[in-house]
């Protein structure tokens, strides 16, 4: 009788260990292993869309992480605000074996403030986990629901959310209103979404299955090419009593129109105040100048989220009176004092990011909330001005790279309008180098270099100089110049505000060992600050375009004095190769004890289709190679 009981209860303790046992690692594919830092075993969306004001989202998914390059995965972390309520999140955590280890606490979860340095005040928080475990492969699951008290932005379905990124199963579900138009947009998805009638509502559903991580091939900056994604937007939407239609730019802009309505007043000392700025000065680029640089003085960014200021600017009033405010805030101020002298400007929203990346190529056939900052556009009689309103240094004129060559929402009184921001090309991205070194029979070297940086070139250069002192600066540029051993003996920074800002740079370097010395002979890389090319890897699989956004040109003289007593055993052959892809010329002498060396270095922007990647390997794997061949000097018997 006790061996029968024995029994039973060992039964029932292996059936309750049973249903726990639950993504087994052993049982995913092995091309989705392949590659791979992480797979998703599996994922439900489901996203209800109620009334024009109202949503609900549920999430399940799974994710195992196979080794310690896929941790950044495996937290949970959800924003929410007064417009997003988390109504509950759950969890559990599982070995190898697909053993339950570990299920979520509500004492788990760490709910924080989501504002950053830069922020003031704002209702933005968030609810952060982690199971901290590092015993490999591991698998995460979650699920959540939220529920949404506004209807103004829709989810994105991006199963397979980066490279080395496997997906066993991932499913999204759009339930909603018949009488509803769902609008969405698909990319890389090949099957078509399952149509349903449930509950009285219409359902949409998309789902993928076995999807093997991939690696990113050069030169391509849009991730939306390469995995599937479907991205929705509302037609009619509500958000806080305000109302709109997203089913044109125009409509959309009309929408903004009305939130920053009656928010352009000034009060009537800073009325004053613009009426002196401009008083002796007729023309109006200079009256956009003279207002410009009293803004900057006068303003400074930090962010306040309050309400809808997540989308809603605070009055002009409030920043004359605080001195601060955020992108929206700052811009409309700025649109207000020009409004005072007469000069008409628009609020202009856009996706900000350096390099033009896959998140600022806007969809232009597909009207949605497709921004994250708010620049300010000045229509002029025969060009444009563009202004940033949250740097007290970017000069009148210029974007820098975190907003130029990129499609942009300008809100006009009759709607929204598509505009491009201002791109810039090889006439405006230069660096102009001049270096005059000497090397002593040691194969020491001193350097002098001047250079000009130019355009989006100076963007980072300018940031540094303005960002650190003098001695943080000299340790900077003692860790990130292309030599080996050396040291920043001097060196000086000037600065131009134009409409295309320039930085010059002077350095002294000591470089010890520069030169390899064998003997009667010196070897010797004229190219001393200016190493580049690529070494790109071919994909044989490449299908999607080679794309360079950045356009540039830098030029290179370099005179070393040599030992007396040398001359050339070789050199580095003079090359000129143009292409469609740039231009690269160098040219290289010995002019009595002086090795003169120029380089020019032409990259064109432009979108080259994939078959054309081994001509591109070849263009830069010959730029790597020249920049660092060697001369040879021998003595003279």
């Amino acid at each position: 009788m006790r061996i029968l009981i024995l029994f039973f209860a060992c039964f029932i303790f292996n059936q309750a260990n049973a249903s726990d046992i639950k993504y087994r690692v052993a049982e995913i594919p092995a091309q989705l292993l392949f590659g791979a830092d992480v797979v998703k075993r599996m994922e439900k969306i489901e996203f209800i869309i109620q009334n024009t004001g109202s949503t609900i989202m549920r999430t399940q998914y799974a994710i195992t992480i196979l080794n310690e390059n896929g941790d950044s995965y495996s937290g949970l972390e959800i924003f929410y605000d007064q417009f997003k309520k988390i109504n509950s999140i759950e969890g559990a955590l599982y070995n190898a074996n697909g053993m339950l280890l570990k299920k979520l606490k509500n004492k788990d979860v760490t709910d924080m403030s989501a504002g950053g340095s830069m922020s003031l005040m704002q209702d933005n928080r968030v609810k952060i986990h982690n199971f901290y475990y590092n015993i490999y492969p591991y698998t995460v699951e979650y699920t959540i629901e939220t529920s949404f008290n506004n209807t103004y932005i829709f989810p994105t379905w991006t199963p397979q959310e980066n490279s080395r990124y496997s997906v066993e199963q991932s499913s999204c579900k759009i339930v909603f209103p018949k009488d509803y138009q769902l609008r969405f947009k698909e990319f890389n998805y090949k099957n078509t979404p399952v149509k349903m009638e449930e509950n009285g509502n219409s359902t949409m559903t998309w789902e993928v299955k076995n999807i093997a991580a991939f690696k990113i091939p050069f030169a391509c900056y849009n991730l939306r090419k390469l995995v599937p994604v479907v991205y929705f937007a509302p037609s009619q939407f509500e958000i806080e009593g305000y109302k709109g239609n997203m089913q044109s730019w125009q409509d959309l802009g009309k929408f903004q129109s009305a939130l920053n309505k009656g928010r352009d007043v000034l009060p009537d000392n800073m009325i004053e105040k613009v009426k002196e700025i401009t008083a002796n000065i007729s023309d109006t680029k200079q009256k956009i100048l003279a207002l410009y640089e009293y803004f900057q003085k006068n303003t400074r960014y930090i962010s306040v989220q309050l309400g809808l200021g997540g989308w809603q600017p605070f009055d002009a009033n409030y920043v004359s009176k605080n001195g601060y405010g955020d992108c929206k805030a700052l811009t409309n101020y700025m649109h207000s004092l020009l409004k005072a002298a007469n000069i008409n400007s628009n609020y202009t929203k856009v996706f900000a990011g350096e390099n033009a990346s896959a998140k600022t190529h806007l969809i232009e056939d597909f009207p949605s909330v497709q921004s994250n900052h708010v620049i300010l556009c000045v229509p002029l009689e025969k060009d444009t001005m563009w202004l940033e309103c949250t740097s007290q240094s970017l000069p009148a004129g210029y974007m820098s790279d975190f907003t130029a060559n990129r499609k942009a929402l300008m809100i006009t009184e009759d709607g929204g309008v598509l505009v491009s921001t201002p791109r810039y090309g090889l006439n405006q991205n230069q660096q102009l180098r001049t270096i005059h070194a000497q090397l002593n029979e040691e194969g020491d070297l001193k350097i002098k270099s001047s250079t000009q940086y130019m355009g989006v070139l100076q963007d980072d250069i300018s940031g540094i100089v303005q960002n650190l002192s003098s001695e943080k600066l000299k340790k900077y540029l003692e860790k990130n110049l292309s030599l080996t051993t050396y040291m920043v003996d001097d060196l000086k920074y000037k600065e131009n505000k134009s409409d295309i800002p320039t930085v010059d740079e002077t350095l002294d370097i000591s470089a010890s060992n520069y030169a390899s010395i064998s003997g009667k002979r010196i070897f010797i890389v004229p190219n001393i600050l200016n190493k580049g090319g690529y070494q790109f890897t071919e994909d044989t699989a490449r299908k999607v375009d080679i794309e360079f956004n950045l356009e540039y040109r830098d030029k290179d003289e370099v005179t070393i004095e040599i030992p007396a007593g040398y001359e050339i055993e070789s050199k580095p052959k003079d090359i000129s190769l143009k292409t469609k892809y740039g231009n690269y010329v160098v040219t290289s002498s010995l002019k009595g004890n002086q090795l003169i060396y120029t380089r020019l270095m032409e990259q064109y922007s432009g979108r080259f289709p994939a078959s054309e990647q081994q001509a591109v390997i070849d263009f830069y794997k010959t730029i790597y190679k020249i920049d660092r061949t060697k001369f040879v000097l021998v003595r003279k018997e």
